[in-house]
């Protein structure tokens, strides 16, 4: 019985990438702006080496490190959560996917109103909390979806559970995944459902993602075809479509992904369990949220020991990241950066330190290896 375990620290980069200017992020360095807080505290990552990855410039290094490591850089044109994941699965996107700083054409937006029978608000880059506290009130009036997009390839449909049930709006964006393919075809259609009254709107926990297939099979497609287990823990059932998944696992957020992360390590089975932390972006990064960020990462490191300690002879740990988000630029959005990638188990060699790996497939790549799958 052979297991991995990948875990994805959502956006927790570790310093800009040389083109990082091209992308407005010069400078960004997530790990190094959420160090500089209080409430930053990692000694059991530092025991693995995190402090010792090539670039990494905060911390002492570790004498001894348990795992191997190295810093990833991203060939991938682009800097969201869908290529992100889809090279370290192995498929490099030559081609950035579709954005819209001006919102999408009229031509989206007027399929999307006949198909839902709805008419629409805003259309334009926004911020996810900002975006119900401006246009809650009229949506709950007239009924009309709000819509909206980021600096990312999204297309995001907000609506109140009391206006639109949640069923509901997951059927009008799986009407939005079928109007947005080709030259429109954004990386997700994400379903923000939100409750409450004016002045206290709150997103809930039924947000859900509808994402463009990669384009070329994975190294989830390989193992599900080798007879292998491939265990999605948070939105990686999402990201890939549902492609090369053989057991699906929702979680509510980054407590709750570990918890069921833990609880997965109980069972017997051969294969990928592969986990998708996202607190760190969605709550923290994108809010310019250093200490919340310090916190949750502080968190992850205090449950490791747990994560550690589920470990059997034969599994392996691989913790790594999609891109960055750093808190302390004055932008809200994903930063152009490498990401850590740590390697730990009993039949891993420690201390190893690979240097900087060309492309985040490294990461795929390592898994088939253990896998003997091609």
């Amino acid at each position: 019985m052979k297991r991995v375990f990948l875990i994805v620290l959502d956006s927790v980069g570790i310093g800009e990438m040389p083109d990082a200017k091209e992308y407005g992020d010069a400078g960004s360095n997530t790990l190094l702006t959420v160090s500089k807080s209080r409430y930053f505290s990692m000694p059991n990552m530092k025991k693995l080496g995190l402090f010792n990855i090539d670039g990494v410039c905060i911390g002492e290094k570790e004498e001894n490190p348990a795992a191997s490591f190295a810093r990833m850089k991203e060939l991938s044109k682009g800097k969201d959560t869908t290529i992100g994941h889809w090279e370290i699965a192995g498929v490099v996107s030559e081609a950035p996917l579709p954005v819209y700083p001006n919102g999408f054409p009229a031509s989206v937006m007027e399929e999307f109103e006949k198909r839902t029978k709805r008419g629409t608000l805003c259309n334009r880059p926004y911020s996810g909390t900002e975006v119900i506290k401006d246009y809650g009130r009229q949506h709950m009036q007239t009924g009309d979806l709000i819509v909206y997009t980021s600096a990312d390839s999204v297309f995001q449909v907000a609506a109140h559970e009391a206006v639109v049930p949640v069923e509901v709006l997951y059927e009008y964006c799986g009407m939005a995944r079928e109007i947005l393919k080709g030259e429109h075809g954004v990386g997700r259609v994400i379903a923000r459902p939100f409750e409450g009254k004016p002045g206290e709107f709150k997103r809930t926990a039924g947000r859900h993602d509808f994402s463009l297939e990669p384009p070329e099979p994975t190294m989830l497609d390989r193992l599900k075809e080798a007879g292998c287990d491939v265990i999605s823990i948070g939105k990686i059932a999402d990201i890939f479509a549902g492609r090369g998944i053989t057991e699906s696992v929702r979680t509510t957020g980054n407590a709750d992904g570990i918890l069921k992360t833990l609880a997965c390590m109980k069972k017997d089975f051969t294969g990928l369990c592969f986990v998708n932390l996202v607190d760190f972006d969605m709550l923290y990064g994108h809010r310019n949220d250093i200490d919340g960020y310090a916190k949750a990462l502080s968190y992850f490191d205090a449950q490791l020991p747990k994560i550690l300690g589920s470990m059997k002879k034969e599994d392996v740990l691989m913790i790594t990241a999609d891109h960055g988000c750093d808190p302390g630029t004055a932008s809200t959005d994903h930063s152009r950066e490498y990401t850590p990638f740590l390697m730990v188990g009993d039949l891993v060699p420690s201390g190893v330190n690979y240097g900087t790996k060309e492309g985040f497939f490294g990461v795929a790549e390592e898994v088939l290896k253990i896998f003997e799958v091609n």
